[in-house]
């Protein structure tokens, strides 16, 4: 692994604060503290995460909002009121162990960083902007099939972001993963926001012809097997997971030694749970389950990072798709990876993914287009072998964790 050079300039006091710590920091944290720098993290005492850096823990009882009284500033209140509770540690850290960051890098997400100008006004304050809520353009309104978007659902789209608003313009930088994910902002907000990558290990992710991955019923997978792979934290329709379950009977049928193996959880990351009750996962799984051979189908639920680095390496053809949302990590690894990436058409992924060239497109609603696609590359994966090299060197030039973004990211804390 190549290392950055030290850094030539003092220590820095740099405090780290996030709910989920280390979330998009992980590298990152570490990196600094590596070169010198004094780093720490502020996090909710619930998150059971570890990390190497040294923590504190803020305690946060999350009280109920009535929306009759609040209405549209409810979002608000929940955020800031956190907020508040993060502010009150922080106070209690500078006036009780006279710590004072020289900077301080937080999520927006969950209104963390709102007051923390108040407790330590002359720290530089990154603030890292992930994705600004808005009425139209994004994921409001974009999948008619559960909700068709009423005047009020505008409102509350666009009310949501004013506690995104008000953290970055507290803060003195502002750090977004994409160019997409950055131009959700208004301009007088993206001209605050510098665009780095979190970055992804590609030395890790690179090709395994030695790897292997045994199924829960014992079967083992390895590389040249007929595979496709469905990965995301949880399986809904914000990743298109319905799409890809209507897909699969037509594609089991056409290729019947496929196996699919699918990764995700049960519980509901983005949107909204099933008003009838039970599980994404469970709705669409008994839609198709007496159109595909449930022995062929395995759902893996969450995995560790090596089991699935190991998925990537037996993969034949890897689908991702996603509303018009944060774009996940899993992407940029399957393209990292080589594998044939099939993605939804998209923004996010089409900054990613350039048709033809280094992975595949197929417009997100397209059931019977994604089946298509998808029998195409399982049953002829060597007309694809120079788009795997491709999508390999493309994710090393522009992803990569140590030659491309760590660096970025380090300069953003360390050149002010």
């Amino acid at each position: 692994m190549r290392q950055l050079p030290l850094n030539k300039i003092r220590p820095l006091e740099i405090l780290f604060v996030h709910q989920n710590f280390p979330g998009q920091f992980l590298y990152l944290a570490p990196e600094l503290a590596r070169r010198g720098h004094v780093c720490r993290a502020l996090t909710d005492v619930k998150n059971k995460r570890t990390s190497s850096i040294p923590t504190w823990y803020y305690k946060h009882d999350c009280q109920p909002v009535d929306p009759r009284a609040a209405r549209l500033g409810r979002s608000y209140a929940i955020h800031s009121d956190r907020g508040a509770t993060v502010a009150r540690a922080a106070l209690k850290l500078r006036d009780q162990e006279n710590y004072v960051p020289d900077v301080i890098i937080g999520h927006s997400g969950w209104g963390e960083t709102l007051f923390l100008k108040e407790i330590w006004p002359e720290a530089r304050l990154l603030s890292y902007a992930e994705f600004y809520y808005r009425g139209e353009g994004a994921d409001v309104g974009f999948d008619l099939e559960f909700r068709s978007p009423k005047f009020d659902d505008l409102i509350i789209a666009q009310a949501r972001a004013a506690y995104l608003a008000q953290a970055l313009l507290h803060a003195d930088v502002g750090l977004s993963p994409t160019e997409w994910q950055a131009s959700t902002f208004p301009p007088s907000l993206r001209s605050m926001i510098k665009v780095v990558y979190d970055g992804v290990d590609c030395t890790k992710l690179a090709p395994n012809a030695e790897a292997s991955l045994t199924l829960p019923n014992g079967k083992v997978l390895r590389p040249g097997d007929e595979v496709l792979t469905f990965v995301n934290r949880n399986l809904e329709p914000y990743r298109g997971y319905h799409i890809f379950m209507r897909a699969l009977p037509d594609v089991m049928a056409a290729r019947p030694q496929a196996q699919v193996v699918i990764v995700g959880g049960d519980e509901v990351s983005y949107g909204s749970p099933p008003k009838q009750g039970g599980t994404w996962k469970d709705i669409f799984l008994s839609e198709v389950s007496d159109k595909i051979d449930l022995n062929r189908v395995h759902f893996l639920g969450k995995v560790p990072y090596s089991t699935f680095t190991n998925l990537l390496h037996v993969s034949r053809v890897h689908a991702y798709l996603t509303y018009p949302f944060v774009l996940s990590w899993s992407l940029v690894e399957a393209l990292a990876a080589g594998a044939i990436v099939v993605g939804s058409r998209t923004r996010p992924v089409e900054e990613v993914i350039e048709h033809g060239e280094n992975g595949l497109l197929v417009d997100f609603f397209d059931v019977s287009g994604w089946s298509r696609q998808l029998i195409e590359c399982l049953a002829e994966p060597e007309h694809f072998l120079a788009l795997r090299q491709e999508a390999r060197r493309r994710a090393i030039a522009h992803y990569d964790l140590h030659s491309v973004c760590l660096p970025r990211l380090v300069r953003l804390v360390e050149g002010g």
